[in-house]
């Protein structure tokens, strides 16, 4: 296993990496569990907006199946996600949102735009190294957070990222005065664009829209749980959505109403621990989004059961029922909610 980003002769960062994808120098497993050999098809609708000019744009976009922002950049944004960080500001208008596991059994999001953008995001806060594991699979993004330890620096350099953290694009940042650091950084996502204008288009992740599969049960509510937090997704009939709460209380965005999505994918995923730690000495965790595993997915006040695989780092996951055809996804925004996959992986 070794570290294989590398650069071409222009100097544009690419990836070309398989499933263990900085193994050796994360002190990390194999994220795979089985893992596919074949890269997922191409995107619902039409080719890949990411394609050499000339290619003609998705007729609906890879991430929400939407027909707005097709060929729109990719930006995606690191959210603090614990008490002091509520109500969050941007995330509503997020195509995509991960819900990843940090140290100490807290949880962060990671919030991927392209359809349409927000006034202002934020909390801003750091980055963790499960991000660049999954950033991959959408070319070359703009990302922005708020910094990085020091020892994590030449992973986020040689990442195929375009780094607009508050280091490299300060003046898209700004605090709030009616809260304290670390949780009053905010970014201008129009602002964070400027500094990275060669942004990746949208291209297929994987994801595929259109009618319920047949199946899944009734399900009025969801609770995915972590060491030391807990989500809910409560189904809305008339919103047509999964309503969101933490720790057991309504997840409110800061512009109004409840945070949620059209689909809900909780997806069961090997957790390791990396060799990053925090100040406090607690471990960071490696989440496995490569290989194969089991998700559940939650749209239209269903649960299905479906299987996840991501055979590479460049490539999407794609989903499948139990009966092995595609698992189709509601239109609007998808959360995808990393969660261990219940073995004790974590010392």
């Amino acid at each position: 296993m070794r570290h294989a980003w590398h650069r071409t002769a222009r100097g544009r960062a690419v990836v070309g990496l398989g499933a263990a994808v900085l193994g050796a120098a994360l002190g990390a497993c194999s994220g795979s569990h089985g893992a596919g050999t074949a890269a997922p098809p191409s995107a619902h609708g039409g080719a890949s907006s990411g394609a050499p000019s000339g290619t003609p744009a998705p007729a609906t976009h890879p991430f929400t199946g939407g027909t707005t922002g097709l060929h729109n950049p990719v930006l995606a944004v690191k959210i603090e996600n614990t008490r002091p960080a509520l109500p969050q500001a941007g995330v509503p208008a997020a195509d995509i949102v991960y819900v990843e596991q940090v140290e100490g059994g807290e949880t962060r999001l990671m919030a991927v735009y392209s359809s349409k953008l927000p006034k202002r995001v934020g909390p801003v806060r750091s980055a963790r190294i499960s991000d660049l594991h999954i950033l991959p699979q959408f070319g070359h993004p703009a990302f922005a957070f708020s910094g990085v330890q020091s020892k994590m620096k030449k992973y986020i350099r040689e990442a195929p990222v375009y780094d607009i953290s508050q280091e490299n694009a300060g003046s898209a940042y700004s605090r709030s005065s009616a809260r304290q650091i670390p949780y009053n950084l905010y970014g201008d996502p129009k602002a964070l664009l400027k500094h990275a204008p060669k942004a990746s288009a949208p291209r297929d992740i994987g994801f595929r829209f259109g009618p319920a599969p047949e199946g899944g049960r009734p399900t009025a509510s969801f609770t995915a749980k972590w060491p030391a937090a807990t989500m809910g997704f409560t189904w809305s009939a008339k919103q047509k959505r999964w309503l969101a709460s933490w720790g057991g209380k309504p997840d409110v965005a800061a512009e109004g109403g409840r945070l949620g999505g059209a689909t809900i994918v909780v997806q069961y995923a090997r957790t390791t621990r990396s060799k990053f730690h925090d100040f406090l000495g607690s471990y960071t965790p490696l989440i496995q989004t490569t290989g194969t595993g089991r998700a559940t997915v939650l749209r239209d006040g269903k649960a299905y059961d479906a299987e996840w695989s991501r055979p590479s780092e460049t490539s999407g996951t794609t989903y499948t029922t139990a009966g092995g055809k595609p698992m189709t996804f509601a239109r609007g925004q998808v959360w995808v909610v990393l969660v261990n996959d219940g073995k004790p992986h974590i010392p």
